[in-house]
C-alpha cells in the first residue's frame, strides 16, 4: 500500500506512520527524520538543513524532492510505504506524481489527521522539553502552523478531489487514533 499521511507538526503523524506502517508491513518514510539525523552526524546536508529549520522555515522542494526520490528507489520500499511530511507543497505533489508514475505506481490513499490547533501547540511545547528539540519553539511552532495551512492543508483539497483523501480524527489516545486510521484505510 502507497500512503501519505498529512496534518499539521505536531498532529502525532510520526507515532502514528510507524504504527500504520508496522501493521501494513510498509516502511515509514520521514523527511524529518531523514533531516535530523543529518543534523546529528553533521552532514553537508544536515549543516544547511539545520540552518533552515531553526528558523521555523521548511527545507526547500528541490532538496526534498531528491531525497525522497533516492528513499522510494530503495527495496524496502518496493511493494509499499508511507510517507510523513511529504509531499508539502504543490510543486511536491507533481515531483511524487512523476516519481511514481516512472516506477508505475500511485497512491492508494491520503491519510489526514484533524487535530485542535491549541492542543498541537501544548503537544510540541512538551516535546520540546522532553526530546530536547530546540527547534520546537512556541514562535517556530506557531509561524509551523501557519506554514502548514498557507502550504500544506491546500493539499488536502487535491487529494479529495482525486478521491483519496481519507480524514480521521488525530485527537485522543494513540491506539484509539491508529485503529481508526487502519479502520478508514482502503480495503487491500
Amino acid at each position: 500500500m502507497r500512503l501519505i499521511i498529512l496534518g499539521p507538526p505536531g498532529a502525532g503523524k510520526g507515532t502514528q506512520a510507524a504504527r500504520i506502517a508496522q501493521r501494513l508491513s510498509i516502511p515509514a518514510i520521514s523527511t524529518g527524520d531523514i533531516f535530523r539525523s543529518n543534523i546529528k552526524n553533521q552532514t553537508e546536508l544536515g549543516r544547511r538543513v539545520e540552518t533552515i529549520l531553526a528558523s521555523g522555515r521548511y527545507v526547500p522542494d528541490e532538496m526534498t524532492n531528491e531525497i525522497v526520490d533516492d528513499r522510494l528507489t530503495w527495496p524496502d520500499a518496493e511493494n509499499g510505504f508511507l510517507l510523513d511530511g511529504y509531499p508539502r507543497t504543490a510543486p511536491q505533489v507533481e515531483a511524487l506524481e512523476t516519481m511514481l508514475a516512472r516506477r508505475g505506481h500511485a497512491l492508494d490513499a491520503v491519510l489526514e489527521l484533524t487535530v485542535d490547533e491549541e492542543s498541537v501547540v501544548e503537544r510540541l511545547l512538551k516535546r520540546a522539553v522532553t526530546e530536547g528539540r530546540a527547534d520546537d519553539t512556541e514562535e517556530v511552532i506557531r509561524e509551523r502552523q501557519q506554514i502548514y495551512r498557507r502550504e500544506t492543508a491546500p493539499l488536502a483539497d487535491h487529494y479529495r478531489r482525486a478521491g483519496l483523501l481519507v480524514q480521521v480524527n488525530g485527537m485522543g489516545v494513540v491506539d484509539e487514533v491508529t485503529d481508526r486510521v487502519i479502520e478508514a484505510l482502503p480495503a487491500r
